[in-house]
């Protein structure tokens, strides 16, 4: 995904240093959220209780995350303000997991995890490439970053709604525990047609018509997945498809310039 902010928005090729910054980085951020998740769930799964029995490669991958992102950090030190906010938001997202009456407070605050993990994973993803090559944002990287948080959070929503009971059950408070099915449902639609709308509006700005019908297919495939979505929890279905469909405009796109 931030191959493409590089293909798309800068036109350069891509910085090694901030992917690999953002690869470990990545790895850390993840291991250590589900490290920290030792509640048992609702709904259990596969792949909850795979990791409730393997914590220990969750924290081995979360020193190792942190060790390569560490690493990279100091080739980029003169981007540390940019690179901040990133580290702070993704904290957030996993702040309410850790065992202090202090952070578990946050599980209260309404709206919370979906659209921190929105936020880190546009951020990252879109804005970051522009900030850390100093490039003057224009109208094309605002459409662009604006895009990628809707779709980004339509996803969310899907993952959110799989999740619900378990946040109830917890605590945890998010705008989809609160909204009906049919709000929810509607939230999701206002978000993939957002994405739409500021996607078509990219053509505007120089934007090949090749390129903006990739970035728009993995919204239709999310639209037409969603009913069977809300039906069905498969790890499969969330940790394969829906999660696939983020990096497969990235993918697509980049195989056309090969």
């Amino acid at each position: 995904m931030v191959i493409q902010t590089f293909q798309l928005v800068l036109h350069l090729a891509p910085d090694p240093y901030l992917l690999g910054f953002i690869f470990f980085s990545t790895i850390c951020s993840y291991s250590f959220h589900w490290w920290l998740s030792s509640e048992p769930t609702v709904t259990p799964s596969p792949r909850t209780s795979w990791q409730l029995k393997h914590k220990h490669l969750h924290l081995a991958f979360f020193v190792f995350g942190l060790i390569g992102a560490g690493i990279f950090f100091l080739y980029l030190i003169e981007y540390w303000i940019w690179l901040l906010p990133a580290v702070f938001i993704t904290f957030l997202y996993s702040a309410p997991k850790i065992p202090d009456r202090r952070f578990r407070a946050l599980r209260k605050v309404a709206i919370g995890k979906t659209v921190f993990l929105t936020l880190v994973w546009t951020y990252v993803t879109a804005l970051l490439p522009l900030l850390v090559n100093e490039a003057r944002i224009e109208t094309e990287g605002y459409l662009f970053t604006v895009s990628r948080f809707f779709f980004i959070y339509a996803i969310c929503i899907l993952f959110d709604y799989r999740d619900r009971e378990d946040d109830r059950a917890k605590g945890i408070r998010s705008l989809i525990t609160f909204l009906s099915e049919k709000g929810i449902r509607n939230l999701f639609v206002l978000s993939l047609a957002l994405f739409a709308i500021f996607t078509i509006a990219l053509w505007w700005y120089g934007l090949p018509v090749l390129d903006i019908i990739l970035i728009l297919l993995p919204g239709a495939i999310a639209a037409i997945a969603y009913p069977y979505a809300t039906r069905r929890f498969s790890d499969l279905l969330y940790y394969f498809v829906l999660d696939g469909l983020m990096a497969l405009s990235s993918l697509l796109t980049i195989m056309t310039r090969i």
